[in-house]
């Protein structure tokens, strides 16, 4: 039924736009995000973006406050699990989003921190919990000369046929009841350059093999101390985006780690890994959606300031319509990455595939976004002195980040041609 109003009256509008009522709960936990974003996040990461890499991680840092400060808030998973699964949903919506209006890399920074120590409570492994739990941890999946190769599933519609697949630069062998571990991960591993503990997906030798009969890598899936004896890492990666995250390379010289560390082996590991993937990618569309909203409240106060032909730019009629394409496109984010969020929490078959699409489209609208929002500022969106040229650096970065986004685009062109196949769309 319609509901029906007896005057005239502006939408219901609040921080994250056009939002169905919403719980004093949810207004609250969105109020202390918000004002954790805009007094300790903005200037925060405007701070650390004019640092070298160097000096984001060297100690004491301020850097590294952004975690004590986010403790305060009482935020973490256990929080969420006591909630209803569709308000747990739209609450961790809410909490994202606000973090990527915030910061971009900070929010990405706080996201992966806690990922490995969320694996050990989702497998109920307390020893892990507890080897997790005030460590800073990393998600290490990316390595070089595997790069999107990770992504990997099908090797018949995916790969050369009749090539084995890429084993990468990093892997792990069953020793009795330990894994050694030897190689590399990516450079681009956000917080490898600064991590304590890691949740690792690396290829892995069984039986003397590193490849089952199709030609696919084996692998494992481990939570690593990076204290270990063997663990040593490279310098920070210099960038030109997300300044406030720090990524780097960390090298494995035959570092022994105990076999009860393992989260997935074997059979168990691809679908681990889909798992991990599938939730691991919603991050990246709440932290956008974000950050489309930043450039989008940056432009709406900068047309209310500027003037242009003699009145301001928000009286022009192309600005106007200029501004309610950017909402638009917010909101588009904004819808996307709930729907990804609720399939990747909710459905009982998720698939990283579809999270990444959801990550695709958030990304690249946002840029669209940032990069309008940049044109409507003119020349001064090119000074520092603004922050528009930070988010422009932000999101040009995400979307080679987390999967690059043509490659996460034909992915989801093969899980179409695989679902075909099954009978899907047939009807």
């Amino acid at each position: 039924m319609m509901t029906l109003k007896s005057k005239l009256t502006l939408p219901a509008a609040g921080l994250s736009g056009f939002e169905p009522p919403m719980s004093e709960e949810e207004t609250s936990v969105q109020g202390v995000l918000h004002r954790f974003a805009k007094d300790v996040m903005r200037p925060l990461g405007a701070e650390l973006d004019k640092m070298t890499a160097e000096e984001v991680i060297a100690p004491g840092s301020p850097y590294y406050s952004v975690f004590a400060e986010f403790a305060k808030l009482g935020i973490d998973p256990s929080m969420l699990a006591e909630l209803p699964s569709d308000v747990a949903v739209r609450m961790e919506s809410l909490i994202g989003e606000e973090l990527g209006w915030g910061d971009a890399g900070l929010a990405v920074t706080l996201g992966v921190a806690g990922f490995p120590g969320e694996m050990a409570a989702t497998i109920g492994n307390q020893e892990l919990v507890d080897l997790c739990t005030g460590r800073i941890g990393c998600w290490m999946i990316t390595h070089p000369d595997k790069g999107s190769d990770v992504q990997i599933f099908d090797m018949a519609r995916d790969w050369t046929p009749g090539q084995q697949g890429n084993k990468g630069s990093m892997w792990g062998k069953l020793q009795g009841d330990e894994i050694v571990i030897n190689g590399q991960c990516s450079a681009w591993v956000s917080n490898g350059a600064v991590a304590q503990v890691a949740l690792g997906y690396i290829s892995a030798e069984y039986d003397g093999s590193f490849f089952d009969a199709d030609g696919r890598p084996h692998g494992m899936s481990v939570i690593i101390p990076l204290d270990l004896p063997g663990v040593s890492k490279g310098k920070p990666l210099d960038k030109i985006g997300q300044r406030s995250l720090p990524q780097g390379e960390i090298y494995f010289d035959n570092v022994r780690v105990p076999k009860r560390f393992a989260v997935a082996l074997k059979d168990d590991y691809y679908g681990n890994m889909a798992s991990a993937w599938s939730y691991a990618g919603t991050v990246m569309a709440q932290t956008f959606t974000g950050v489309a909203r930043s450039a989008f409240e940056l432009a709406l106060q900068y047309c209310h300031e500027r003037k242009q032909g003699g009145k301001l730019l928000i009286d022009h009629q192309l600005t106007r319509y200029r501004l309610g394409d950017m909402l638009r496109r917010v909101e588009l984010c904004r819808s996307v990455a709930r729907r990804s969020l609720s399939f990747a929490r909710l459905s009982p078959l998720t698939h990283p595939y579809v999270t990444a699409a959801g990550k695709v489209t958030v990304t690249q609208e946002a840029m669209k976004v940032v990069d309008e929002a940049f044109q409507l500022f003119g020349g001064s969106a090119t000074s520092r002195e603004y922050p528009i040229e930070r988010l422009y650096r932000d999101t040009r970065v995400a979307l080679i980040e987390d999967g690059e986004s043509y490659v996460l685009t034909m992915r989801l062109g093969i899980l179409a041609q695989q679902l075909y196949a099954e009978g899907w769309s047939q009807n």
